[in-house]
């Protein structure tokens, strides 16, 4: 099989200088490849004496066939929503504990390289979601996410108060501390906590969970990853924000209405041959380990 991997970009946790030696390693085998080595900005930092071009994720997503991330799930959540628009494909070498999303070893990452380019590698799809938030004002804030869009109140006691529709259809009002829209990768995330289900990655559905609801009866809700919804957050709400997995914030007040649904494109994730779902949500969750 013709190697379809020419020009590749690197994209290393940042503040981390931990990642340095694992992105060394990988360009210097990348460059013995004669791959073209794209070394993303804020990155190259971590990186002594190396002279790979500096590219902005930008430029990454718009001349790479491939970027590889080092680091941990959140530096791939992060570089994900940055590359949607690409379609770029991307790998996850895992620095630290397991990941969910960055799933290869730096103990096994030159066996893995090579099977990658025998083409010897898994590719699955997952859906990412977009929001927008139509403030009172007329003005509009916009932001992706990977995992979960997360309406929730703003450092007071009190609760938050929403309105909530899917495809036009009223669901219900909620008082509660927030309520999470998750993508099936975001299931094992902020949704699992709140009592939500683990859903199969590679589903096109999607699930609402709410945090600390006043009323018990309101439980998670599944529905079709076509949907539309739309969350008002309600006069009698004194302050609230919008988070997008947990690394994005954004203000909302009385009145604002957020609107969500899965994007046009999907995040395309390279996996090792044989990947297994199964067997991360065992390690990471620790199922069948005697306490």
């Amino acid at each position: 099989m013709a190697n379809e991997f020419n020009t590749i970009g690197l994209i290393g946790k940042y503040g981390d200088p931990g990642v340095g030696e694992t992105l060394m390693q990988i360009s210097e085998y990348l460059t013995d490849r004669k791959c073209s080595v794209m070394l993303e900005a804020e990155t190259s930092s971590m990186i002594a004496n190396q002279h790979l071009p500096i590219a902005t994720l930008e430029k990454i997503g718009q001349e790479c066939d491939l970027a590889i991330i080092v680091g941990g799930d959140g530096t791939l959540l992060n570089a994900a929503r940055n590359l949607i628009d690409f379609n770029v494909p991307i790998l996850g070498v895992n620095q630290g504990r397991l990941g969910f999303l960055v799933d290869i070893s730096p103990d096994d990452l030159i066996r893995r390289l090579d099977e990658l380019f025998a083409g010897k590698y898994e590719e699955e799809h997952r859906i990412l979601l977009s929001a927008v938030i139509h403030h009172t004002d007329g003005s509009i804030s916009k932001s992706d996410a990977f995992n979960d869009v997360v309406v929730h109140k703003w450092d007071v006691a009190r609760m938050v108060e929403t309105e909530t529709y899917i495809n036009g259809k009223f669901l219900n009002n909620m008082r509660a501390d927030g309520l999470i829209v998750s993508t099936p990768t975001g299931s094992t995330a902020y949704a699992l906590s709140g009592g939500g289900p683990i859903l199969q990655p590679d589903l096109d559905i999607l699930v609402l969970v709410p945090i600390c609801p006043h009323t018990m009866s309101f439980r998670p809700i599944v529905i079709d990853g076509a949907s539309k919804i739309e969350i008002i957050v309600k006069e009698s709400t004194a302050k609230a924000q919008i988070t997008c997995d947990g690394q994005i914030n954004l203000g909302l007040v009385s009145g604002d209405k957020v609107t969500i649904q899965r994007k046009d494109r999907v995040v395309r994730l390279i996996h090792p041959c044989k990947h297994d779902h199964y067997e991360i949500l065992r390690a990471k969750l620790r199922w069948g380990e005697n306490f």
